[in-house]
């Protein structure tokens, strides 16, 4: 969701990439009716593999509880933005997950650009 909603607020802009420590091979799909309520279409993402060669292509590094099974890398700005999983979550439950990673991405959005 984090990463739909970066790429929905900033376009062209900033290059995202969505990924996990240990990614599932597909989406929540409350997750995407969720975005999909605000007009964000994220059911074509595809899951990735947090590792080092994806990590050296960003500058900002954006963690949810993935604790010491992130890659950690100098010079990289690290954020872990504490969330509840939407996964198994009730639509209601992961539209506020939704919400409260919106007003952070909106946040960083303000900073980055």
């Amino acid at each position: 969701m984090a990463a739909g909603l970066l790429k929905h607020l900033t376009g062209n802009k900033v290059k995202v990439f969505s990924a996990g420590s240990k990614p599932v091979n597909e989406l929540n799909p409350a997750a995407v009716e969720a975005m999909a309520e605000i007009g964000i279409d994220i059911s074509q993402n595809i899951p990735m593999q947090f590792n080092k060669s994806l990590m050296e292509e960003v500058d900002t590094v954006i963690t949810m509880g993935c604790g010491d099974t992130c890659p950690i890398l100098p010079d990289k700005n690290y954020l872990d933005w504490q969330l509840d999983d939407p996964a198994g979550q009730k639509i209601e439950k992961v539209r506020e997950i939704r919400d409260q990673i919106e007003n952070k991405v909106r946040l960083l959005t303000e900073e980055i650009l």
